[in-house]
């Protein structure tokens, strides 16, 4: 419709360019309301997110929030929140990071986060979604079907159970998917996307025949590892192997039918099943033929066939009738025969594979390796610790691992299947700073473990030296930065796994590429039923004694607790601070330790001359490695404990430090 209106062109103009002015400022301010809705919505969901998850008080929200921890925004807009290996502790509620809905990356890994999932379906933007190493329950969250965008994916290491959801074949841009170390039920999807190129569910629940796709194909048996109930091509496992030659007979065969399988058989005849008692057993004891078990088949059906050609067309049926419920009987009767030769052969199998040996690979690693390289790889001697020998092995492929020999007399008391069942346990952890269990081997009295090669060597060289170089005192900061490494490593045992190291020293810390400190040898003193041999050496001797909690002294042999573990850190942390030998280091109070610790570093300033310390950090360090080394255990803290106090000491040095330079700033500009 047009309106008239009688004002002169003018007047008109004004109109309109009045008109856009009110329009656009309408426009500006719809948007300022928005982007301030927006604003308060993050800031709230981060906020929900934070009063429920971060339970020990984390992450700092003293500033703007796209300036904390882990948080990363665009606009004004969070599109980051990457928050890994800290110890949260709490739940991912409702109403919380789903509200983000402009986050593209959401890594929640290794926080001890605990309870269901929630809804995700606020996420509409997300690409990546990484919730792995928690304790995460319940089932698959199905609103991160409808993520469009994503491409990442990682809920392993948790205890989600339920099924696989299928509409994940529908997910097109999926690259990475992980949902390993849950117990998952159910079939496996068939996922054919040509985008996958990381794939496992190994260790969970899984049941059926793994579809046959070629995606599925491509990563092979090591993807769906532990899973005791899957069958099928790629998983080198037959499905229901009776059903093949022993289907429930509903009509007898056709002469015609009969012969045509006589033909491809080749005429070969066989007697009846009461008559093959002896191949029979043979057959339980391994040599079990698919051979013969089709032509039990075959024979029943001839047997069926003549009794119908002997009857009058008026028996007929009733013949066919009881022959179907004499095939129906045989039938179970021999079903019932190849489930138990199954298990036998199974047993059988086992027993040969107990005798030979085999490289056993932990839960979703690939099978880089057989034991054959390793066995005629090059070999290097790296030291002989409490429980066996360490070498540093070259394969051909140029790879490098380090391979654990273990003492055949310290775990002459530990049985196959315990053996294997701890294994399993030690295999399963994965942290930055433990050093990773790739694979272990077990044959008679030889028991390996195979772990990756660390190139910078041990703690214990980097504080004491080696023949070949001399040791310097370690800056506060450096100490402050292994320390922290190492308990972040043992709190993740103790929390995470409920399991204890046992052999906290300095030579089974070792260096990683970036010099990040990575807990070695974890969790295998718990195997020794046996003392170890008495070392050549007696400085070796007396240090390990000093890591030792005076309650494990005079406990017995297989004596553990996370407390024990405390005590050796305390060890451990006043080496780093002093450099001083284990068994050169006094049993003090507090303040004398504190003025001690401060004339070793004294003469360690003379000696490199080059050194100005900060008395009041190294103070404060002193005072958490006499926390974790006092003599009653329940007086010491907890891993947790101990973490929490070295990050409040990292916090208050970089506050420090930020302050040292708003300062300085300040009086250049005056």
């Amino acid at each position: 419709m047009l309106l008239r209106c009688n004002l002169p062109i003018s007047g008109f103009l004004l109109f309109c360019f009045l008109f856009t002015i009110v329009a656009s400022s309408s426009s500006s301010s719809s948007n300022h309301t928005k982007r301030v809705f927006h604003y308060h919505r993050d800031v709230s969901a981060l906020l929900r997110f934070k009063s429920k998850a971060d339970l020990w008080n984390k992450i700092n929200t003293s500033s703007h929030f796209c300036q904390w921890w882990g948080v990363t925004c665009y606009g004004n807009r969070v599109v980051r929140l990457v928050i890994e290996d800290l110890y949260l502790g709490g739940r991912l509620i409702p109403d919380s990071v789903n509200k983000l809905d402009q986050l593209r990356v959401l890594s929640l890994k290794n926080t001890s986060l605990t309870g269901p999932l929630p809804d995700f379906s606020g996420l509409v933007n997300l690409k990546s979604l990484f919730l792995d190493h928690n304790s995460f329950s319940g089932s698959f969250p199905l609103s991160v079907l409808a993520f469009h965008r994503l491409r990442t994916l990682d809920f392993s290491f948790n205890n989600l159970t339920g099924p696989i959801p299928s509409g994940l074949v529908l997910s097109d841009r999926l690259i990475y998917l992980r949902l390993d170390s849950n117990r998952f039920n159910g079939p496996v999807p068939p996922l054919n996307q040509s985008t996958l190129h990381t794939f496992n569910v190994s260790v969970n629940n899984l049941t059926g025949a793994v579809p046959v796709t070629t995606v599925l194909l491509r990563f092979g048996i090591s993807s769906f590892l532990k899973n005791p109930n899957l069958c099928g091509e790629i998983v080198h496992k037959e499905c229901n192997p009776r059903a093949k030659f022993f289907t429930p007979v509903t009509a007898a065969p056709s002469p015609k039918m009969v012969l045509g399988q006589i033909a491809q058989i080749g005429g070969a005849r066989l007697s009846r099943p009461s008559q093959n008692k002896h191949s029979r057993f043979f057959v339980i004891l391994g040599f079990i033929s698919g051979a013969f078990i089709l032509f039990i088949s075959v024979a029943c059906l001839i047997g069926a066939v003549k009794r119908r050609r002997s009857k009058t067309e008026k028996q007929k049926g009733k013949e066919s009738t009881a022959v179907v419920t004499f095939d129906a009987a045989e039938t179970a009767e021999v079903a019932a025969a190849i489930e138990q030769e199954s298990e036998i052969e199974e047993k059988v199998k086992k027993l040969q594979a107990t005798k030979s040996g085999s490289l056993v690979f932990c839960a979703g690693e690939a099978h880089v390796y057989t034991m054959d390289q390793l066995m005629t790889a090059s070999a290097e001697l790296l030291g002989r610790g409490t429980v066996g020998t360490t070498y540093k092995a070259l394969l051909d492929s140029r790879l490098i691992v380090t391979v654990k020999r273990l003492d055949a007399i310290r775990l002459a008391g530990v049985g196959r299947d315990k053996f294997e069942h701890h294994m399993e346990s030690v295999g399963a952890l994965g942290h930055p700073n433990l050093v990773p269990l790739r694979a272990y081997f077990q044959a008679k009295e030889e028991r390996l473990l195979i772990y990756d090669y660390l190139p910078n060597g041990s703690l214990s060289s980097l504080v004491h030296g080696t023949k070949s170089s001399r040791a310097t005192p370690l800056h506060w900061t450096s100490c402050l930065k292994i320390a922290e490494d190492v308990a972040q490593g043992l709190s993740y045992i103790h929390q995470a796994w409920q399991l204890v190291h046992g052999n906290l020293k300095s030579s089974n810390v070792l260096l990683g590429q970036d010099f990040e400190a990575c807990i070695a040898d974890y969790c295998l003193v718990a195997l020794a039923t046996n003392p170890p041999l008495t070392s050549n050496d007696g400085q070796e001797e007396a240090d390990a004694a000093a890591y030792k909690a005076p309650e494990a002294r005079h406990k017995s042999l297989n004596y553990q607790s996370v407390k024990a573990d405390v005590y050796s850190f305390g060890i451990l942390l006043l080496e780093l601070l002093t450099g001083k030998q284990p068994s050169k280091i006094p049993v003090l109070p507090l303040d004398e330790m504190i003025e001690w610790v401060r004339k070793v570093r004294e003469e360690g300033e003379k000696k490199n001359g080059n050194w100005r310390e900060d008395r009041d950090k190294f103070g404060m360090l002193t005072e958490v490695a006499v926390a974790c080394s006092l003599t009653s255990p329940e007086q010491r803290p907890t891993m947790w404990q101990v973490l929490k106090m070295l990050q409040e000491i990292k916090e208050a040095a970089v506050m420090e430090e930020c302050e040292l330079v708003m300062d300085s700033a300040n009086s250049e500009s005056s």
